[in-house]
């Protein structure tokens, strides 16, 4: 793949239906504003209904006549996501693009309605079971993708499998780092079913490096303090930090199985293309016991009746 992708050159998505989760605000915003510059009709799935609308007539605002739709999804709510995915597809017949982009970063700890620790459920487990649930919708349409967004914290993460709800000691960032690493082994290992499974749709995953984003609202205050003097050195804005996972979304010579962020210094900031990832995140025995792990929890089976 190319190291200078353009996406003013990329080609126009017209035709296309694409979910974009936690569209409301930073990446996910900039991601459904993008993807509907390019003619796909974007639903913008978020929590808030309110926040939603508002962003929704704020894209709209700058770009009339785009195809914008606001659905509600709570990602710490099973029920939300399955209610969610039930209404979309007795609306929809087709889904060529599933951008598991929502998530939140080292808040307290507190858990969900299903009574996970909230990252690992908002961060990971729901877009598994969302992935699982809309698949059919995917299949449908030649080359749908999945796009799974991970951080950098990744290669600092591990699956705590013996504690994934740090029921014993809650470490945030251990915690951050843990659901991040499961998304992305979620993206290689969904791939390498696809794969077996002769699919015409794919899984890549993205990371947006070190972007400014209501995500940081839970840092510690020291580091909310310094931000303001690192920030133009280390990190990049939400528009330039989406990139990689539009740029995932819609650049035709992707294959599937890429991990895409940007180029710069430690991948803090940069133009998108292919990066590695840690040892960690290409186990494939750990991304198999994970996945196991995850169809337990969300009491879902992601190819049901097809041997993979």
């Amino acid at each position: 793949m190319s190291d200078n992708w353009n996406f003013k050159d990329a080609p126009v998505q017209t035709g296309k239906i694409a979910i974009v989760t936690g569209a409301n605000a930073g990446l996910g915003f900039e991601t459904a504003k993008a993807l509907a510059q390019k003619g796909a009709k974007v639903i913008m799935a978020c929590r808030s209904m309110k926040k939603a609308n508002a962003a929704q007539r704020e894209i709209l605002l700058e770009n009339p006549g785009l195809l914008l739709e606001s659905m509600e999804l709570d990602l710490a709510d099973f029920d939300s996501v399955r209610k969610f995915a039930s209404e979309f597809s007795e609306k929809y017949d087709q889904l060529d693009l599933l951008i598991n982009n929502a998530g939140v970063m080292m808040p307290p700890f507190s858990k969900t309605k299903d009574d996970f620790e909230l990252q690992f459920q908002v961060n990971y487990l729901s877009h598994f079971l969302l992935t699982s649930l809309l698949l059919d919708k995917l299949e449908k349409v030649g080359n749908a993708r999945v796009i799974s967004l991970s951080s950098i914290a990744h290669k600092r993460g591990d699956i705590y499998f013996d504690d994934y709800n740090f029921e014993e000691k809650y470490d945030r960032q251990k915690s951050y780092g843990q659901s991040k690493l499961a998304c992305l082994m979620f993206a290689y290992e969904l791939q390498r079913r696809l794969q077996r499974k002769g699919s015409s749709v794919i899984s890549i995953a993205a990371h947006p490096g070190v972007s400014n984003t209501e995500l940081a609202r839970h840092l510690p205050k020291w580091m909310k303090v310094l931000m303001p003097v690192f920030i133009p050195l280390f990190a990049q804005g939400a528009a330039k930090g989406a990139l990689p996972q539009i740029r995932a979304s819609i650049d035709p010579t992707l294959q599937g199985g890429e991990y895409i962020g940007p180029n710069g210094s430690g991948e803090r900031k940069g133009k998108p293309v292919q990066v590695d990832s840690s040892d960690t995140s290409k186990d494939q025995k750990k991304a198999e016991k994970l996945w196991e792990l995850s169809e337990k929890l969300t009491e879902t089976k992601v190819f049901e009746g097809v041997k993979v």
